[in-house]
């Protein structure tokens, strides 16, 4: 196997992942999973921000696939880097909730760590005595 196919095999890949990011913003949610079963519903994507991911993926997977020799190789790549950018930002607060994964449920109000706080034993001092 040459060399010169790797990167035709990575566009393929590339592209496959755009593709897959294109069809999953334009079907519908409930295609898959038919119940929420948490008990605070996630944050809503943006479906337009996740095809402007998918576009600009497929923008790379095009700059893979023309290799050195085509020569809109580097648009290609500005056009994607620019369509990444706008579909993370459109997406910001559901990547923030998703990586961050901090809501309501994992904290605690005031009153609940004061009480808590407040009913918990001191701690053992575990230095050895002289």
């Amino acid at each position: 196997m040459p060399i010169e196919v790797i990167p035709l095999i990575a566009a393929v890949l590339v592209g496959l992942i755009g593709l897959g990011l294109l069809f999953d913003a334009w079907t519908p949610d409930d295609i898959i999973v038919k119940n929420e079963r948490r008990r605070r519903p996630r944050v809503e994507r943006s479906r337009g921000g996740e095809a402007l991911i998918g576009l600009g993926v497929l923008c790379m997977a095009a700059a893979f696939a023309g290799r050195d020799t085509w020569k809109y190789s580097v648009v290609s790549v500005i056009a994607g880097t620019v369509l990444l950018i706008l579909g993370a930002y459109a997406n910001r607060r559901y990547l923030g909730s998703v990586i961050s994964n901090r809501g309501a449920l994992r904290r605690r109000g005031e009153e609940a760590q004061a009480a808590v706080h407040d009913a918990s034993p001191p701690r053992p001092n575990n230095r050895p005595s002289r």
